[in-house]
């Protein structure tokens, strides 16, 4: 098994994920069925993926997970541009994104 914790992606992954945690408390209370929810799904999947991926033992299934991962930061990616556009997140902050 690999340890997760040696790959940069990972780290990466888990810095991005409790950074949009702190950044999404500042969201509206009645987004949180709605848009801060599914952006911490979505980031929280980051990280997560790339740790099941490593608990495998194929390179298939690792590239996989890899793949799931990729796919869910693209949607963090336009849930990010959202809640920039409804002016949640502030111009200054979304440009570190």
């Amino acid at each position: 098994m690999r340890d997760l914790k040696k790959y940069e992606v990972w780290q990466l992954g888990h810095k991005f994920c409790l950074e949009i945690y702190l950044i999404s408390k500042e969201f509206p209370k009645e987004e949180i069925y709605g848009l801060t929810s599914q952006l911490r799904r979505a980031v929280l999947s980051i990280p997560t993926n790339i740790s099941e991926g490593c608990g495998r033992q194929s390179e298939k299934e690792f590239k996989n997970f890899l793949n799931i991962a990729s796919g869910s930061a693209h949607e963090v990616e336009n849930l990010i541009i959202i809640s920039k556009d409804l002016e949640y997140i502030n111009k200054d902050r979304f440009k570190i994104y």
